[in-house]
């Protein structure tokens, strides 16, 4: 049987693809017979499973390891494609970033992206293998958890254009300083082709840092005046959807985005750069921006049955990521109160409480007039909120006990935020309190899960 894609899922695997017996959360290897049962056309292993039931004339593939196996398959389906290449990464923002990109050359050429956060050593290679043949951009977010991470995904996707969105604090447990962060991010820029660019956020302290870490030519995006593309005027409408216009020389582009938030608006002007440099006319970068579509659980606006919106931007949580949740929520127009739950932001290393706490301090300046604090990070964020005052503080033990709180406080006209970082959980709550249909489900991880 021909093979017609991979998968590392024995559970989502379509008959005919190969199954990659990855060693994850849980080992692969466990899941072959699965997958074979289900119509796989053959098992990429790195041992032969122990399993009575696996029949002794399963088509297995045994390789040393199947993640780099995997990895060399996607190189060499990239050589063939031969596209131009957009690597994203950066602390904040990149699957946003990500989504404008490939909507703006959308307009102009056959784009193929990540879906969701395929980001990581297993979901970058898949993006790549399930790319048609007639792909002529590759548009790939790239995450890391440690240096290294983006140097062997750029060596797989071989990137002409690198697009660093910022840079800060996320997986600061891995990485350390903000220093550390650029240098793991900025391998991106070291890997482009020569005849390539790169784009970077002009308002962030730590793109001069990463200019130098690259020999292909630098353009900007932000509202920084020295901006090649600058972000000249941000309006948001009452569901937080931007009106905004960029200067450049290639000129103006004034657009609405479908997308919430006024942080999505340094995301559009990076995207725009990135579609600008590449040929695409103002009026079509326009086009784009206005026609992309989010991913879900980020700025994700619902309401309920009884008339309480509900802002679920669940996905992930970092301390940007929060304060720009934050602001965005301050920004909704709603007759009634406010109130949020915040969750754990993870893997902040030393900076855990201080980052947290600083989330609590800012909350009696933010209009809240309740807050559930879910996780035990989030304990000096709960601590802060109180000592600050002007807020209700609940630390609730699980969702339970978080959706029995929200449901207590609301009332028709109230709005309720939903933030943290995904391994809580927080988007069943949003399903909870404001049923939804299979567009606010969460959305699919790629191995063990997607990378800042």
């Amino acid at each position: 049987m021909p093979v017609s894609g991979f998968a590392i899922d024995s559970r989502s695997l379509i008959t005919g693809e190969c199954f990659v017996a990855l060693q994850g959360n849980r080992d692969g290897h466990d899941f072959v017979t699965d997958a074979i049962d289900a119509g796989a056309a053959a098992a990429l292993v790195s041992r032969i499973p122990e399993d009575p039931a696996l029949s002794p004339e399963a088509p297995l593939i045994v390789v040393d390891d199947p993640l780099v196996a995997l990895g060399a398959l996607a190189a060499q389906t990239r050589e063939r494609l031969d596209p131009t290449v957009v690597g994203i990464t950066g602390s904040v923002g990149k699957t946003g970033t990500k989504d404008l990109v490939a909507a703006v050359l959308s307009t102009s050429r056959i784009v193929h992206a990540n879906p969701g956060s395929f980001n990581n050593e297993s979901g970058l290679p898949l993006t790549i293998l399930a790319a048609p043949a007639d792909t002529e951009v590759l548009v790939l977010e790239m995450g890391a958890r440690f240096a290294g991470n983006i140097s062997r995904l750029a060596a797989i996707a071989r990137p002409h254009v690198g697009v660093v969105t910022n840079i800060g604090a996320a997986h600061a447990a891995h990485f350390g300083t903000l220093e550390d962060v650029a240098a793991a991010k900025g391998e991106l820029l070291e890997k482009l082709d020569p005849d390539g660019f790169a784009v970077l956020n002009a308002d962030d302290p730590m793109t001069a840092r990463l200019a130098q870490r690259t020999h292909v030519d630098v353009l900007t995006a932000g509202r920084s005046e020295a901006a090649d593309v600058r972000i000249s005027s941000i309006e948001l409408d009452d569901e937080l959807r931007p009106t905004l216009s960029l200067d450049s020389h290639w000129g103006v582009v004034r657009t609405t985005l479908p997308v919430r938030g006024a942080h999505q608006v340094a995301n559009a002007a990076l995207a725009a750069t990135v579609g600008l440099r590449l040929g695409v006319t103002a009026d079509d970068v326009a086009t784009g921006l206005a026609t992309a579509r989010s991913a879900r659980l980020r700025m994700d606006l619902r309401r309920s049955p009884s008339g309480v919106l509900v802002l679920d931007d669940s996905y992930n949580a970092n301390p940007a990521s929060m304060n720009a949740a934050l602001d965005a929520f301050a920004s909704v127009v709603v007759p009634g109160r406010r109130f949020a739950v915040l969750g754990s932001m993870l893997e902040l290393g030393d900076r855990t409480d201080a980052e947290h706490a600083a989330i609590g301090d800012r909350l009696r300046t933010g209009g809240i007039a309740g807050v559930v604090v879910l996780g035990d990070e989030a304990a000096a964020l709960a601590g802060a909120a109180r000592r600050a005052g002007g807020v209700e503080v609940v630390e609730a033990a699980d969702l339970d006990e978080a959706e029995a709180t929200v449901s207590g406080w609301v009332s028709a006209g109230d709005a309720v935020l939903l933030k943290g970082s995904r391994a809580l959980g927080l988007e069943v709550l949003a399903e909870r309190l404001a049923p939804g249909d299979e567009a606010t489900r969460p959305a699919p991880r790629p191995g063990t899960g997607a990378s800042q």
